[in-house]
């Protein structure tokens, strides 16, 4: 593909690509920017490369809003179109798209924000969610956004951290066949956040926000374009964590870094090229939505979805796809399971190119599923990364071919590997996932966070200078990557570590199981503790002894005789945070005795009311 030029050399393979990106962190990171044509000037790409703190591109000022919208000669090229369960489809094109976010800027002006202010949202995954970003990132102001399936404590324990001045809602949705009223939740918000100076209300559908300045009213003034051009590491927005066991992390990142990293991530790895189509089912809490909307910089077509994703049925994402003549989908292996599941077929869809997978690791199953139904054109592009980088570490890329059950390879400019407790290097052995330089896009830190006390515990307490991301990896000797599940929720089980992902992987393939989730609980006087597997039964199945014999000799067969559990016990719904990743670590220390709410909040999860069958 054309990129390739940007570096103005031949590669003899991605490796050779990917170790020159990381031994010339400041020439890689030099050729992004002069390639895309990053508006602005710099002195030099690095500073200091240590970690934490290092200092990418000092002195450069610019503005991601500004590199978001096109050109003029982009005016008539379509930006947005939005489908949503609670109103008719909608469309943008880059000039629609440039006209509201300057007048949202005058509006929002009009209230008083300015460089540094914090602007919140209590939005779903619509256009006018897309434009007050913008808006706000065009002013140098920071953004912050949850979506409205959050309850009100969930809400204020995230915003409340950052002060904002200017609160965003809308007074409910659709969701599916539902009606949801969030007025309730939208006054309890305004009531805990007391720095909020005003409220605009964003009308949907039947649904509107009382005593509050309307959106139409904030866009009714003359647009008043311009990009306030700010450090590279000048706040964007804040994404936090889950939140499932203490007070949600406030991770603020910059416009330098995100600019550059999405640039970077969308053309070299997710292959979006001008023109292109991109959906990815998200809500605007989870960082794919920022991915998502960086599409824009490549002049794609970003197709915004709102509601219920699996209604009327679980192949209403593939008809959308086919429609939208969507060229990038992305979605998540649970999604794809539950396709294969249900015999669902993806259909025609000619325009298809990548299928980008994210949330956690694609079983092998379900990927042989996925290249059984879709077109050999098809790349699928498994994923992982963070929040805490908003991109992935790891991902596919367009030279490299898709690895059943693996992570194709490391991104480029990101020097990703697997270290034993040691520090050491290690291929072919479980490890803990490290990344040893640092990358434009890691957060300039956290809010509230004095000296970067809780940052550097959170990232650099395990190996001084080198990120730890928090999953157990196996690396090949290719350099590609298993994913065996979270570090801080490990199997340890006659001192073997044991990752969560392979069991899962081998116990929901099995009829009958819908979801499940494995804890080990250490035994206080060093013996070998108990593996404890909860499942989830499809409806008119009960797990009796054939049913549990049936999942021991399965995980003895496909794992090992360490990886059979001691107790297997059915549990009516398996517990996951808003995002979908399953509370490993709050369930074990449930089962270790600690109270629910000492260890999980209920708004930060979804089901809070199956935490109680783990209480019993």
């Amino acid at each position: 593909m054309s990129e390739l030029d940007v570096f103005g050399r031949g590669f003899g393979s991605y490796d050779e690509l990917w170790r020159w990106s990381v031994t010339d962190l400041e020439g890689f990171w030099a050729k992004v920017w002069d390639h895309f044509e990053v508006r602005g000037t710099y002195d030099r790409v690095l500073d200091s490369p240590e970690m934490p703190g290092a200092q990418w591109f000092p002195g450069a000022e610019l503005n991601y809003a500004e590199h978001m919208l096109g050109e003029p000669g982009d005016a008539e090229r379509l930006a947005v179109l939005a489908h949503s369960q609670t109103r008719a489809t909608m469309s943008l094109t880059f000039g629609d798209l440039a006209d509201q976010v300057a007048r949202a800027r005058a509006g929002l002006q009009r209230l008083g924000v300015g460089r540094g202010d914090r602007v919140v949202a209590y939005l779903p995954n619509i256009p006018e969610t897309l434009v007050a970003f913008l808006a706000c990132a065009s002013l140098g102001a920071v953004w912050a956004a949850c979506a409205p399936e959050f309850g009100a404590r969930s809400v204020v324990d995230r915003f409340a951290q950052i002060e904002p001045t200017v609160l965003l809602a809308v007074g409910g949705y659709t969701y599916g066949a539902k009606e949801i009223d969030r007025s309730a939740e939208v006054a309890a918000i305004r009531t805990g956040l007391p720095s909020v100076r005003h409220v605009v209300g964003v009308p949907y559908g039947q649904y509107t926000v009382d005593d509050a300045t309307l959106w139409p009213e904030l866009l009714s003034g003359d647009p008043e374009p311009g990009f306030e051009r700010v450090p590279f590491a000048h706040p964007l927005y804040i994404l936090f964590s889950s939140g499932t066991t203490g007070l949600p992390k406030a991770i603020v990142h910059g416009h330098g870094g995100i600019l550059l990293e999405h640039l970077k991530a969308h053309a070299l790895h997710l292959d979006t090229r001008p023109g292109d189509r991109i959906l990815w089912h998200t809500t605007t809490a989870w960082m794919m939505w920022n991915i998502l909307v960086s599409g824009l910089l490549r002049r794609a077509t970003i197709v915004l979805t709102d509601g219920n994703p699996q209604y009327p049925d679980l192949a209403v994402q593939w008809r959308l796809a086919a429609d939208a003549r969507v060229s990038l989908f992305g979605t998540s292996p649970s999604y794809l399971a539950a396709c294969r599941a249900a015999g669902i077929d993806p259909g025609e869809l000619p325009a298809l190119r990548t299928l980008g997978v994210t949330g956690s690791p694609l079983p092998g199953e379900v990927f042989d599923w996925a290249t059984e139904h879709l077109s050999d054109a098809v790349h699928i592009n498994s994923m992982s990364g963070g929040t805490d980088i908003c991109s992935a570490l790891i991902a596919g890329n367009p030279w490299l071919p898709a690895r059943r059950g693996e992570l194709t390879a490391p991104c480029l400019g990101v020097d990703v590997t697997a270290f034993d407790t040691a520090g050491n290097e290690v291929v072919g052995e479980v490890g803990e996932l490290v990344v040893r330089q640092p990358m434009p896009s890691m957060p300039i830190g956290f809010v509230s966070d004095p000296g970067d006390i809780r940052y550097r515990a959170a990232y650099f307490d395990t190996y001084p200078g080198v990120w730890r991301h928090g999953d157990w990896v196996t690396m090949s000797p290719e350099r590609s990557f298993v994913i065996s599940g979270r570090s801080d929720a490990t199997l340890n089980r006659g001192g073997v570590r044991l990752g969560t992902a392979e069991f899962y992987a081998v116990v929901e393939e099995l009829p009958g199981i819908e979801d499940s989730l494995v804890v080990h609980l250490e035994d206080p006087d060093g013996g070998p503790g108990r593996l404890l597997l909860f499942v989830a039964l499809a409806p008119g199945i009960d797990l009796d002894d054939t049913v549990r014999q049936r999942i021991r000799q399965a995980l003895r067969d496909q794992l090992s005789p360490r990886h059979v559990p001691d107790r297997i016990d059915a549990v009516p719904a398996i517990p996951r945070t808003l995002t979908g990743k399953k509370l490993e670590k709050p369930i074990k220390q449930i089962l270790q005795g600690r109270a629910p709410l000492e260890v999980v909040a209920p708004d930060a999860i979804s089901g809070y009311a199956a935490i109680g069958a783990f209480t019993a």
